[in-house]
């Protein structure tokens, strides 16, 4: 089974591709300019470096969120948009479980924080067993400091991944002991973490159609939550007339 899986969830972009668990090539860009310039170059690229043929493509896959709103709308966009025309099964990966799909470590805890700014994290917790992850968590948004007070129950190594690593680390690593902040190579979100986790989305029957593959939103946008903000104080202030 062929996979091509992309991530455009964070200020980072890549593509992978896979072939029956294999990695057959792997693209990765950190560079400031949007994903719409550079993701379907770098997958272009991809496909003709490796030699494959987009109709041999079997299963396209994506982070699907949480992430930057901009960003996982234009994965999930560009992953329809090629897997629609050929019929083609996909799979909307949580990016959060993408990124403890990478970790090399053989036991332990996977910390995937990702910046959700306003001292708020996107978080889940995994378990790793024999290099295996096991969800701990659903994906969620919380504090920074709720996510500490949590993570004080481990006695195993806890391993921050993430865009928001470093921000938690740098703020309760000096009083968790077990908090390892994870080398820069492989702490953030990449695209074989994605096609390692549709593997395993296909083994158990979960992938869906181009049709139906969604984003994956934890919180409102913020122009929204601004907007609602907005309403609420309005109609308070109508009340009090």
């Amino acid at each position: 089974m062929k996979i091509l899986a992309i991530d455009t969830t964070a200020s980072p972009v890549s593509a992978a591709l896979t072939d029956k668990g294999k990695l057959i090539g792997n693209f990765y860009l950190n560079i400031k300019t949007t994903h719409s310039q550079t993701l379907m170059p770098i997958v272009s690229s991809l496909l003709s470096t490796t030699g494959t043929d987009i109709k041999d493509i079997d299963v396209f896959a994506v982070n699907a969120g949480p992430g930057s709103f901009t960003g996982v709308r234009i994965g999930v966009a560009s992953v329809k948009g090629m897997a629609l025309p050929l019929g083609k099964l996909c799979a909307g990966v949580s990016t959060l479980e993408s990124m403890a799909c990478c970790m090399p470590y053989e036991s332990g805890i996977i910390c995937a924080v990702m910046d959700a700014r306003c001292s708020q994290v996107y978080n889940a917790l995994f378990r790793i067993n024999d290099g295996i992850p096991e969800r701990l968590t659903d994906d969620r948004a919380l504090s920074i400091s709720e996510l500490a007070e949590e993570l004080k129950q481990f006695d195993s190594p806890v391993y921050l991944v993430g865009d928001g690593a470093e921000i938690c680390y740098n703020t309760f690593g000096d009083v968790i002991g077990s908090v390892v902040l994870t080398p820069e190579n492989i702490r953030f979100q990449n695209a074989y973490g994605t096609a390692k986790a549709a593997e395993k989305m296909a083994e158990e029957n979960k992938l869906c159609s181009a049709d139906s593959l969604m984003p994956i939103y934890l919180r409102l946008p913020q122009a929204q939550r601004e907007l609602n903000a907005r309403l609420n104080k309005t109609e308070k202030g109508e009340d009090k007339k």
